[in-house]
């Protein structure tokens, strides 16, 4: 990367960034409070809180959410008549999953082979780091440019929609002519991305009765409707023979046409085992950015470890939904349902529960903020053009933001490349990537803030 002072500023901040990430990495901060404390959550957003006082924000507050969780806010303000640009990051994570699967403890940044390794070390503390070194490299070399405001979520990982619910209801506070949000990342480490396109994503708890109670499968199988039987063909009915998701009355045949995703690099990344066949049809781009996923994500049933012989009264699953840009979520929660209980065998009684959903984004490209963020992305990387992406997961305040605020351009940015492994074991965050978006984003500010000037 070629010095500028921004840079130089970058790079000699980054021993402060990595402690800063270890410290808040070491919080356990799950938004689901039958796993982890509460407490672990409050103590992160004091966290975040205070490193915004440090950075001489104003009005900092601990937002309460409708979902029982906190979102931080601050306001940093600027010279008279610029611009303002709202700074997204969350401080929740996921749940580490398998503790023994991970190579060093989920909630301790360990450095291993040039990566920095802990639970939200990219999704998404890392991205709070990067808007902090980014404002400290401005503020050492002539001062933020911009008025800036910072919103960090406590429950973005949750999907319940806390913080959407909280901005629909004060609809000034984010109100901003840019908003960059940082949880997304580059299509590949070392190739700068900004991501154009979110799908959405809806959540459905499923229940399935059948009897009164479990029975002998001796005394009954063959006879009695058992329905871990019904829900697994209820399962089986959301994808085709060759696993492309099927829900009847959702287009799954939408082509995606920009940057695409060679076959290779993704079963690599995807660590896709020798042998075996990927899903659905149409290529990995269409399949990941612009059309439906169905994914079951959990299954109330009796483990093989102690299982009885039984017939089985009643049986769950946990179902998540992928919705490409063009559709509805509520459309497809509909559709979704609709399907569920029609495939449903035997009259057994299903029940359904929407647990969270959120629509899909797509950003507007041309946007003058476009033509700034390429130029500090081209700049922090040296002899590489930005591309544009899209991403197959979901932010749902994006949609939101959209709402409240047509008029502002948006962009994602982040450290979430596939090398980062979010929401699997032994999340990394590639230091490397976090110094140049840092100074990308340090210079997508000055640059944003001579083009309103101009």
């Amino acid at each position: 990367m070629s010095q500028n002072p921004i840079a130089e500023t970058v790079a000699s901040l980054m021993p402060r960034a990595k402690q800063e990430l270890t410290e808040l990495v070491a919080f356990q901060s799950v938004a689901d409070w039958a796993q982890f404390p509460k407490s672990e959550s409050e103590a992160a957003a004091n966290w975040v809180a205070d490193a915004l006082r440090v950075e001489g924000f104003q009005d900092v507050a601990l937002l309460d959410t409708p979902d029982g969780t906190q979102s931080v806010y601050g306001f940093l303000p600027g010279p008279e008549g610029a611009p303002t640009v709202l700074l997204y990051a969350h401080y929740d994570v996921q749940p580490p999953l398998d503790d023994a699967a991970w190579t060093s403890p989920a909630f301790e940044l360990t450095e291993r082979d040039g990566r920095w390794y802990g639970r939200g070390s990219a999704d998404c503390k890392g991205g709070f780091i990067m808007h902090l070194l980014a404002l400290r490299a401005l503020k050492a070399n002539g001062g933020v440019p911009v008025s800036v405001k910072v919103i960090v979520e406590g429950s973005e990982e949750q999907g319940t929609g806390g913080l959407q619910q909280y901005a629909e209801a004060h609809p000034a506070l984010l109100a901003a002519d840019t908003i960059v949000i940082g949880d997304a990342g580059n299509f590949r480490l070392g190739l700068p991305t900004v991501t154009a396109t979110l799908r959405g994503m809806c959540l459905v708890k499923v229940k399935i009765d059948t009897l009164g109670g479990n029975l002998h499968s001796g005394m009954f199988g063959g006879a009695a409707p058992d329905a871990l039987a019904a829900l697994i063909r209820v399962l089986d009915s959301l994808r085709a023979a060759d696993g492309s998701t099927t829900v009847d009355g959702l287009a799954s045949d939408e082509v995606w046409d920009g940057l695409q995703y060679p076959e290779a690099d993704f079963r690599a990344d995807a660590k896709v085992l020798d042998g075996v066949e990927l899903i659905g049809e149409g290529s990995i781009a269409d399949r990941l950015w612009a059309r439906p996923a169905v994914t079951v994500l959990g299954i109330d049933c009796p483990p093989v470890v102690g299982a009885t012989p039984s017939v089985h009264a009643s049986a769950g699953a946990l179902i998540s939904l992928r919705v490409p840009p063009g559709v509805d979520t509520a459309v497809a929660v509909k559709l979704l349902q609709a399907h569920l209980e029609a495939r449903t065998p035997w009259k057994a009684r299903i029940e359904l529960e929407v647990v969270g959903q959120g629509q899909p984004f797509q950003a507007d490209t041309d946007s003058p903020a476009y033509a700034s963020m390429r130029s500090a992305l081209e700049a922090a990387y040296p002899g590489q053009e930005m591309q544009i992406s899209g991403m197959g997961g979901s932010i749902p305040l994006c949609n939101t933001l959209t709402s409240l605020y047509p008029e502002a351009e948006m962009l994602l940015i982040g450290l979430s490349e596939p090398e980062a492994q979010i929401h699997a074991v032994n999340e990394s965050v590639s230091p490397q990537e976090l110094e140049r978006l840092s100074v990308a984003e340090a210079l997508f500010l000055v640059n944003y803030a001579e083009s309103k000037r101009a």
